[in-house]
């Protein structure tokens, strides 16, 4: 989940080519992690595509971890653990079982949607005009794409796509206030050492299941060697350079290179209905999840 923080941190100079290549790097690696799912279930049984992605992202976070997070927060970690992780990494490939990679990237677009819904609730607060407007018109984006898979089996996919979705949006309103405090790192990489051990019946199970082939194996390693692991640190890197606010507009990018990719490497097909409903998404999901503070700030300058 790209979104890292909620402070503004807000460098608001022209970014450098190293910040492009931060972005578009990153942006790549988490878009393209549906299309990775999606070659990992040629072969492998969904709860050990999860079990790998986490275990792999673990592996690669833990050694880097030394700053220590007090007890009293553990709670907060133990639920990201399962609402990050654990449960929206089970559902996602048992949504491709049912729906190309495509539609399940642009359903994942809505996560600032549900996001900016469970912050309005958490903080027991309407949200704004523009903020309302932005999730109506969000809302009915996923409308449009879920529309071409109603009345078939694949309905069953965009159900628990959506499920995930929303299990990230409450991830990341928990998830804002430890990693202002401790970092992305150290909260990240406890969250997947725990997911690690939540997931690992199924994934041993899903194992037993499983048959190995080079393909499959490989693409399943690099969504969790570098889209679980590596993507985290570079992530946090970039928002150290940027800003939180900025760096968050990766969010918007993954529908469309899951899109991409997924039509054109994996021949995915997708109505117009559907295409027009992702632009929606998206479109709404920039002005829901734009805070009320740059929005008051943007009317004062005119």
């Amino acid at each position: 989940m790209p979104i890292l923080s909620t402070s503004d941190g807000f460098n608001r100079g022209a970014f450098t080519i190293g910040d492009w290549l931060l972005f578009s790097s990153i942006s790549l690696i988490w878009g393209s992690s549906f299309l990775l799912m999606d070659i990992g279930l040629e072969a492998l049984a969904p709860g050990a595509i999860t079990w790998l992605r986490v275990v792999l992202g673990a592996a690669v976070l833990l050694p880097m971890t030394k700053r220590p997070i007090p007890r009293s927060d553990r709670p907060a970690i133990l639920l990201l653990s399962l609402t990050w992780v654990a449960i929206p990494f089970t559902l996602f490939p048992l949504a491709q079982q049912h729906i190309n990679s495509a539609v399940t990237g642009m359903l994942n677009g809505a996560m600032p949607l549900f996001a900016a819904s469970f912050a309005s609730m958490m903080l027991r607060r309407l949200p704004g005009s523009a903020q309302l407007a932005g999730l109506v018109v969000g809302f009915t984006g996923v409308v449009a794409i879920s529309l071409p898979e109603a009345g078939s089996s694949r309905l069953v996919g965009v159900a628990l796509a959506l499920a995930a979705t929303i299990c990230y949006g409450l991830a990341v309103n928990v998830a804002a206030p430890l990693q202002q405090r401790y970092g992305s790192v150290p909260v990240i990489s406890r969250m997947l050492g725990w997911a690690s051990l939540w997931t690992a019946p199924l994934g041993l199970t899903g194992l037993q299941s499983s048959r190995f082939e080079w393909g499959p194996v490989l693409a399943v390693s690099v969504a969790g060697l570098v889209g679980t692991g590596l993507a985290f640190v570079l992530m946090a890197t970039l928002v150290g350079r940027v800003g939180s606010t900025r760096a968050s507009f990766i969010t918007y990018l993954i529908p469309v290179v899951a899109l991409f990719l997924g039509v054109t490497l994996r021949g995915d097909e997708v109505t117009p209905v559907a295409l027009l409903g992702v632009v929606l998404v998206v479109a709404g999901a920039l002005a829901a999840s734009r805070p009320e503070r740059q929005m008051a700030a943007a009317r004062s300058d005119r």
